[in-house]
């Protein structure tokens, strides 16, 4: 018998999901928020000041400065300023490694998928070579030099990516990073101590991480997995808990660096391999998506059909997919990576392996992944989860849901295939968008988390309410895990879109809900926009276009909203960051943002409300451009 009652779980908008929580005698997040509903007032304002020894201090009516004198402005920026500095490290780690794993692969002549990625990049870049492989090296190079300058000397590939009218207003607003990793040193050293007080300027630096994180850790990390592991493909794939097949030796990935994963794919499906697998008595093995990494597998999925059975859920799904005891091994690499998964695996007898040191878990064995040593790191741990396999099948009981998501969720989507299926060309895009068909565009991007009246509730509302108002909805991020097995991804889900929309995804056969895969495909978003408003001779905040991060979780989806915000987008979150102590801060994010680079922050966490304000904002767009 289940310990846990109804009221007691965190709802979700997937309600097979739900059921399954509640069944569970394992406890998840989904118990335990209940346990976190009574929160901190002062940190939920931003207003709580630890930096030094005379704190913590908490601004209030009666106590308006702490003992330094920092207000409630200069302690709310602070704070902001160090969230987007540590999201956008993150980011900036990635796109290091990312970056790393093709100047290595280019030395030692690995197999490049995506050649044309490469030739795009290198045109881009000016880069020439002798052949593919030093093209690889120098375009590597040409990143991690750009990563490693001073934040006083600009990076040098931000003009060659950026839209000119946006390179032009970042130049004339001062906010042009220098380099990616020594701008989140600087932010980490200017929120310190008795350092810099003064909030509209650590605001800008946010807007400068934002650029960097962006344009790097976002877009140039995309393109350079394309090189290393293939461009996305269009096509229609199983996602949710039946892609778990037990007859295999299943490993569930997590994280966000795809590229740590290319040498296991194939070492899986190799004979020496699957042969040990059998001997074990298994089929072989599968690669079970879940968080970022999984969507990034998915979007590819075209390219390792053998060994990736698709994505079963974002991140705060991961807890339910090791209770369902059919996982024999969890790897995990980046966020998202849940401590909770930690008891899990131990009373399941689930093996936990880390290749990146930081994302170790407690309980996890660390074989960080090198490029030199990731022969042997990868089949020492194929031994482990062989190993793991034999002890716990037989013994561990396994509960399935076959019928959980879908069998044919779009996938493969990016800027590129996107753009192959419109024939090449924006311009049927374009047209639809002109003519109203389609009142523009959506991206719902970020996160999952368990705000927002529970798990991906008020996203998959939102996207709900949009796609019924005729907006495309392009999709980026753990939301689009939930999104995906909602059924919205479908191209039955037409049916729920407002008729115009409805009539153009009946006729091309495609869901209204385009999936671009994880968090860092935001990056595709980017080209996208960049590219339609290049067409039409504008600027992006002139299109009819809007972000919602309805459900951010993480300090990576602030420094994401920092680079729309600098794009000049309107961007919408269903929870306020932890900002609004600060009258000045919610000023100049909600209001002064507008003129500053064309974007702004909208905060509202009702559905209905929230499509409302983005639909008036598009048609204001479209009256703007002269669109019917």
């Amino acid at each position: 018998m289940a310990r846990w009652s109804n009221n007691r779980i965190c709802m979700s908008a997937d309600k097979k999901l739900e059921k399954f929580i509640v069944d569970l005698s394992q406890e998840t997040s989904f118990h335990r928020v209940d346990s976190q509903k009574l929160k901190c007032g002062f940190g939920l304002h931003g207003v709580c000041c630890k930096l030094c020894a005379n704190g913590p201090c908490r601004i209030t009516e009666d106590a308006p400065r702490g003992v330094c004198g920092a207000s409630a402005d200069v302690i709310a920026a602070r704070n902001f300023l160090r969230t987007v500095s540590a999201g956008s490290g993150c980011y900036i780690h990635i796109v290091e490694n990312t970056a790393r794993n093709l100047k290595n692969a280019g030395l030692a002549k690995n197999e490049l998928k995506g050649k044309k990625t490469l030739q795009r990049l290198c045109d881009m870049f000016d880069i020439k070579g002798k052949d593919d492989h030093d093209k690889a090296v120098k375009l590597a190079d040409a990143v991690l030099d750009d990563l490693y300058k001073p934040d006083f000397e600009k990076m040098t590939l931000t003009k060659k990516m950026a839209y000119a009218p946006r390179y032009k207003r970042w130049e004339e607003l001062g906010i042009l990073p220098g380099g990616a990793k020594s701008e989140v040193f600087s932010g980490t050293v200017k929120s310190s101590t008795n350092l810099n007080s003064d909030p509209v300027h650590m605001l800008l630096h946010c807007l400068r991480l934002g650029i960097s994180t962006g344009l790097y850790g976002l877009t140039l990390t995309n393109l350079l997995n394309d090189v290393i592991i293939g461009e996305p493909e269009i096509r229609m794939a199983p996602v949710g808990f039946r892609v778990i097949d037990p007859d295999y030796i299943n490993i569930m990935i997590t994280g966000h660096q795809h590229s740590k994963f290319s040498y296991l794919q194939n070492r899986l499906v190799e004979d020496e391999v699957i042969k040990k697998a059998k001997a074990a008595g298994a089929k072989g093995f599968k690669i079970i998506g879940c968080t970022c990494v999984g969507q990034d597998m998915q979007l590819r999925g075209a390219h390792c059909t053998k060994i990736f059975d698709g994505h079963a859920g974002n991140n705060f799904t991961s807890e339910a997919v090791l209770a369902t005891g059919a996982i024999d091994a969890v790897i995990s690499e980046f966020n998202c990576t849940l401590p909770g998964i930690e008891a899990i695996c131990d009373e399941l007898k689930i093996k936990q392996f880390c290749v990146d040191a930081v994302a170790k878990k407690s309980n996890a064995v660390l074989k960080e992944f090198t490029f030199e040593t990731r022969v042997s790191v990868f089949d020492e741990i194929i031994d482990g989860i062989i190993s793991s396999y034999r002890s716990r099948r037989g013994v561990v009981p396994m509960k399935l849901l076959p019928e959980h998501g879908n069998g044919n969720s779009l996938t493969g989507v990016s800027e590129v295939s996107l753009k192959a299926f419109l024939g090449d060309s924006w311009k049927p895009l374009i047209d639809l968008i002109s003519a109203g068909t389609i009142k523009g565009l959506a991206g719902v991007v970020g996160c999952s988390n368990l705000t927002g009246e529970g798990h991906d509730v008020l996203t998959v509302e939102l996207t709900k309410e949009l796609i019924a108002k005729d907006m495309l909805v392009l999709t980026a991020g753990c939301s689009s895990g939930g999104i995906e097995n909602c059924g919205l991804m479908m191209p039955e889900a037409a049916d729920l879109a407002g008729p115009g929309l409805k009539a153009v995804c009946k006729k091309l056969g495609i869901p209204p809900v385009l999936n671009f895969g994880p968090c860092l495909a935001i990056g595709r978003l980017e080209i996208v926009a960049t590219e339609v408003a290049e067409a039409l001779g504008v600027d992006l905040p002139q299109l009819p276009l809007v972000l919602s991060a309805a459900q951010w979780l993480e300090e990576q989806a602030l420094a994401d909203g920092a680079f729309g915000l600098a794009l000049g987008l309107p961007l919408h979150l269903g929870v306020p960051p932890f900002i609004i102590g600060s009258e000045l801060i919610v000023k100049v994010l909600c209001e002064d943002m507008k003129t500053l680079t064309g974007g702004h922050v909208i905060i509202n966490g009702d559905a209905v409300e929230s499509a409302k304000i983005l639909e008036d904002i598009i048609l204001q767009k479209r009256k703007d451009l002269n669109l019917p």
